[in-house]
């Protein structure tokens, strides 16, 4: 299986037609009023609309209470909820269930202490997604452009399949799949111009540098 390619952040029509015509698997949308990258209801379902079955789309939220999720889900009618706060296992399960949507949950990486946490998400949550734990004046819990020592992935055994974020580029993404096997990758500030900002040309190229290393693991592999 190819690695799935979640391209994060959009929130222009330029910078997502570019993620939708490379090949990008999801397009992430931040409800967030903190983040660079937040998106209005009604961009949301202009840009939701334009998604049009191409990829899916991904509406990721903060520590959001359900008025806050459910406007969201009605403006961009996601295939899945993305939870990047301190949600615990127990408030996953109550979103899954009210909302009948599946959850990716973001979990914050930074030593062998933070993954005793995975089997506990592991066990409510349809995907997980390891981003680098943000420093503590960071406003935002992720999207900050920081790598995390991919090492402590190698030994992690999950039922669920997980994305890698964090510090990855068009350079480096290539090298993180070959280090990790991650079953997908996620990016947002490192196909950036400024924070927010996206670039396209950087966009294309992280999705190619992508596809390239899956096609050299699958010949290597056989």
């Amino acid at each position: 299986m190819s690695t799935l390619i979640k391209i994060c952040g959009l929130q222009t029509e330029d910078s997502l037609d570019v993620a939708l015509r490379h090949g990008a698997d999801m397009v992430g949308f931040v409800f967030f009023a903190k983040s660079p990258r937040h998106v209005s209801l009604d961009c949301a379902r202009q840009l939701g609309a334009r998604v049009n079955g191409r990829a899916l789309k991904v509406l990721l939220t903060v520590n959001a209470d359900d008025a806050l999720l459910a406007a969201a889900i009605a403006a961009l009618d996601p295939e899945i909820l993305q939870l990047h706060g301190q949600e615990t296992p127990e408030r996953i399960a109550s979103i899954r269930a009210r909302f009948g949507l599946p959850v990716m949950k973001a979990l914050a990486i930074g030593s062998y202490t933070d993954l005793v946490q995975i089997p506990l998400f592991d066990a409510v949550a349809d995907l997980l997604l390891f981003d680098a734990k943000p420093a503590s004046s960071e406003a935002s819990p992720g999207g900050n452009g920081v790598a995390f020592d991919w090492s402590l992935l190698r030994r992690i055994e999950t039922r669920k399949p997980w994305l890698l974020a964090g510090g990855l580029t068009p350079s480096n993404v290539a090298g993180a799949i070959g280090k990790t096997r991650a079953h997908g990758v996620d990016v947002s500030s490192g196909v950036e111009s400024a924070p927010g900002v996206k670039d396209v040309g950087k966009i294309a190229a992280f999705i190619e540098a992508t596809r390239g290393s899956c096609a050299d693991l699958q010949k290597r592999a056989s």
